[in-house]
């Protein structure tokens, strides 16, 4: 029977909550001071700007600037004008729209009626009602979450890799053996591309990934029922909406993966593809209150490149109000972005 646990851990100007299957992590959600709330399952009261027959759609403003994609049944158009309760179901990313449910009429003015739930409350879906761990142990799991998430290629269990690259267009999963052993070829094949599956699911789940789903398996001849039925096993958790194809000719199976929220590349990294000023800084800032914790009366000292002090700036005054004055913040104009320092003395 698998197992999943919860984490949760606070820092300076960011929350991250990981769920484990089995000791593996599976989900990381994060949190950001200044993140917007328009979030899966807050509720807004929303005027419709627009309505485009032709794509059964509607553009709703729903305040602040922010807007949103409604789709509609024939039967139910939104008329143009008007105020309606909707629900947020995807979160807004790179350039696309947050998609919303419509509920019903509502009154007033475009505004947050509720706010979407809390990563605690969100842990708790997964969960249910076993402890959520905090605390040093969160923050370990945390950052292994992390690091594996913002990974390429993964190891395969009893040997072999996975590698996950998105594109615009869909998300690319290759299946290679590498040195797996057996004597077998046929059954290696096949316990590798099992494995593969249920690795692809977890890992997809932990990147936030979604969308068209393309896995090159190894191999040929393949088993297409018990494949299908893997699949199905391994991506229940994602359900409602998941769709899975047969294994095509060409060796691949085509899946459909419900896209809820941005991918944790999406969060971290600036359009560059690396890390942006932000996620070096709240690194930097978390790496700090570690060590000022571990060390109760020790200074601590903080470098960084000076590019990065408006957004550190601000997260060492945090801490300091935490931990007290004896962390202290220093900018170096010759140092590169990613570089930075925290030393305890």
């Amino acid at each position: 029977m698998s197992v999943r646990r919860a984490y949760l851990d606070r820092s300076v100007g960011e929350t991250r909550g990981v769920v484990t299957l089995d000791g593996r992590p599976e989900r990381l959600l994060v949190a950001r001071d200044g993140d917007t709330p328009c979030r899966p399952g807050a509720r807004y009261a929303a005027r419709v700007r627009k309505v485009e027959p032709a794509f059964a759609s509607a553009f709703l403003d729903l305040g602040d600037g922010v807007e949103a994609l409604a789709s509609f049944k024939p039967d139910s158009r939104p008329v143009e004008g008007a105020t309606v309760a909707c629900e947020v179901r995807t979160e807004s990313r790179a350039d696309k729209l947050a998609t919303v449910r419509i509920l019903g009429v509502e009154e007033g003015v475009p505004r947050l009626v509720s706010a979407a739930p809390d990563l605690e409350a969100q842990l708790r879906e997964h969960v249910k009602d076993g402890a959520i761990v905090a605390g040093p142990e969160a923050r370990r799991m945390a950052d292994e979450a992390e690091a594996e998430a913002l990974e390429t290629i993964h190891p395969l269990p009893g040997g072999g890799t996975l590698a996950i690259e998105p594109t615009r267009a869909l998300v690319a999963i290759d299946v290679d053996l590498g040195e797996r052993k057996g004597a077998d070829a046929k059954r290696v094949t096949r316990q590798a591309n099992l494995a593969a599956l249920t690795v692809a699911a977890r890992l997809l789940r932990l990147k936030g990934l979604g969308g068209i789903v393309v896995i090159d398996l190894v191999g040929r001849g393949h088993d297409g029922t018990a494949l299908l039925n893997a699949a199905r096993a391994a991506f229940a958790p994602d359900n409602p909406g998941v769709a899975i194809g047969p294994v095509g000719r060409f060796g691949t199976m085509d899946l459909s993966i419900p896209r809820r929220g941005r991918s944790l590349t999406e969060i971290v990294n600036g359009p560059d593809g690396h890390p942006s000023d932000l996620t070096l800084a709240l690194r930097m800032a978390r790496e700090a209150e570690t060590q000022a914790r571990l060390d109760g009366g020790g200074q601590v000292a903080v470098d960084c490149a000076s590019i990065l002090e408006p957004v550190s700036a601000p997260l060492i005054a945090r801490l300091v109000e935490t931990v007290g004055a004896r962390v202290s913040l220093r900018t170096h104009a010759d140092w590169p972005r990613s570089r930075y320092e925290v030393r305890t003395s």
